[in-house]
C-alpha cells in the first residue's frame, strides 16, 4: 500500500485557496492602509471592505447594512447571545433557549449568562440529530429572549429545519440566531426568505484565513456592542479592521457559494462512498441523519476501538481526520454531541469524523477505504473491549 497525504477534517478547518490567498496579498504589502483614514490608501482599503461586505451578503441573502465583521464565529455567537439578553433583560426577558448538541461558543456563553441569572432550556435532539421544531415552540415562554439553534452540527452534520424553527420564533415574536459556521459555502442559505433575525459564520470553514468571522442582524436589531473602542463597523464593533482578512473572506464566500448545487452533488456522492465502504465493517453505526447532513460529513462510531488511537495510526498513514470537534479535541471526555443522540460512552470514544471537501479526490476516498478497515482490524486485535463484543455475539448465536 503506497502511502499518500489525504486531509480529511475540513470541519475543523480548510486550507487557504490560491484565489483567496491572491485576493489577499495587496492588502499586505502595497494596499496596506488604515481602512479609517481618509487619505487615498485608507479610502482604497475601506472600498474593499465594502466590497467584500456586499459579497458576504449576497451569499446569504442579506443587505450589506447586516453584515459586521468579526474575528471569529464564536465572536459572532457571543455577541448574539450577549447583546441580545443585555437588551431585552430591562423588559424581564431573562430565557434562553437551545438545543443539548450545540457548538461549545453557545453552550459556554449559555452557561456564563446562567451565572449571570439567567435561565436556559436545552431543547433534546432525536437520535438522529434533527431538532423538532415543535419541541423548540414548546419550550419558549413569556419571558424568552432568544432561541439559537445551530445551522448545521459541526460534529454529525445534521441539518437542522431552519425555516420552521424561524417561523415559530416568528410566531412567538422572539428573536432567531442561527450559528451556521459550517453550513454557509455549503448548502443554501437565505437569511430574509427563511426568517432568520441573527447568524454567525467564520471563513476558515470555507477556505479563508483563520480569525475572520461575521455577523448578520436583521434590519432593525439594534444589539449592544461586544467589543468598545473605535467608530469601526458603523460605531458596532471597535478594532481596526482586518483588511486582508476580511478581502479573503468576500472572495472566499463568493467561490464558495457561486456553484455551490453542483459542488454538493458531487461532494455527497463521495461521502456517501466513505460512508457505505465504513459500514461494511461490524459494529459500525452512521452518526447522524443519512440524508439531512452535510456534504462532506461523515461520522461514524467503530466499537471496540477507541478514538484517539485511531486519529492517530490514521495519522501513521497520512489521513488527518477527528474523533470530535477540533476544539474538544484534548479532552478525553466523550463527545457531547454523540451522547445527545443516545450512544453509550464507549461506543461515542470510538466514533471517526472524516470531513471532505471539493478537493478531496476519488483516488483519496479509495485510500481512505483502504487504510480504514486496515487500522480497525489491528486495533481490535488489541482491545479487550473488542475480544468482550466477539464473545457477545458468539453468545447471542448459541
Amino acid at each position: 500500500m503506497e502511502k499518500r497525504f489525504v486531509y480529511a477534517d475540513n470541519a475543523a478547518t480548510t486550507q487557504v485557496s490560491e484565489e483567496v490567498l491572491n485576493a489577499m496579498m495587496p492588502y499586505f504589502r502595497t494596499e496596506y492602509g488604515n481602512a479609517s483614514s481618509i487619505y487615498a490608501m485608507g479610502r482604497s482599503a475601506q472600498k474593499a471592505v465594502e466590497e467584500a461586505r456586499a459579497k458576504v451578503a449576497k451569499a446569504i441573502g442579506a443587505d450589506p447594512s447586516e453584515i459586521f465583521f468579526t474575528s471569529c464565529g464564536s465572536e459572532s455567537d457571543n455577541w448574539a447571545l450577549r447583546g441580545v439578553c443585555e437588551k431585552l433583560a430591562p423588559k424581564g426577558k431573562k430565557h434562553i433557549v437551545t438545543t443539548v448538541f450545540e457548538h461549545h461558543a453557545i453552550l459556554h456563553t449559555c452557561k456564563a449568562l446562567e451565572k449571570m441569572g439567567y435561565e436556559v432550556t436545552y431543547v433534546p435532539v432525536s437520535d438522529k440529530g434533527i431538532v423538532a421544531p415543535e419541541d423548540i415552540k414548546n419550550a419558549i415562554r413569556e419571558d424568552t429572549a432568544i432561541v439559537s439553534v445551530m445551522y448545521a452540527n459541526n460534529e454529525i452534520g445534521t441539518i437542522q429545519p431552519i425555516s420552521e424553527i424561524a417561523a415559530v420564533c416568528k410566531e412567538k415574536n422572539v428573536i432567531f440566531h442561527t450559528d451556521a459556521v459550517q453550513a454557509v459555502g455549503h448548502v443554501e442559505i437565505d437569511v430574509h426568505k427563511q426568517g432568520i433575525d441573527l447568524l454567525s459564520l467564520s471563513g476558515h470553514k470555507i477556505h479563508a484565513q483563520k480569525g475572520i468571522g461575521a455577523i448578520y442582524m436583521r434590519k432593525g436589531i439594534v444589539l449592544p456592542n461586544l467589543i468598545n473602542g473605535g467608530a469601526q463597523e458603523r460605531n458596532r464593533r471597535a478594532g481596526t479592521e482586518n483588511v486582508p482578512a476580511i478581502v479573503g473572506l468576500g472572495r472566499a464566500i463568493e467561490l464558495a457559494t457561486a456553484d455551490i448545487a453542483e459542488k454538493a452533488e458531487i461532494i455527497t456522492a463521495r461521502r456517501n462512498r466513505i460512508i457505505d465502504g465504513i459500514l461494511r465493517l461490524p459494529h459500525t453505526r452512521l452518526n447522524g441523519d443519512r440524508e439531512k447532513r452535510l456534504p462532506g460529513n461523515v461520522n461514524i462510531s467503530i466499537e471496540g476501538v477507541e478514538g484517539e488511537s485511531l486519529l492517530l495510526m490514521l495519522d501513521m498513514n497520512g489521513i488527518c481526520a477527528s474523533s470530535g470537534s477540533a476544539c474538544t479535541s484534548g479532552s478525553l471526555d466523550p463527545s457531547h454531541v454523540l451522547l445527545s443522540l443516545g450512544l453509550k460512552h464507549e461506543v461515542a470514544h470510538g466514533s471517526l469524523r472524516l470531513s471532505i471537501d471539493e478537493n478531496t479526490s476519488d483516488e483519496d476516498v479509495d485510500y481512505i477505504l483502504e487504510v480504514v478497515p486496515k487500522v480497525v482490524e489491528r486495533l481490535r486485535l488489541m482491545s479487550p473491549l473488542w475480544e468482550k463484543i466477539l464473545k457477545e455475539d458468539a453468545n447471542k448465536n448459541n
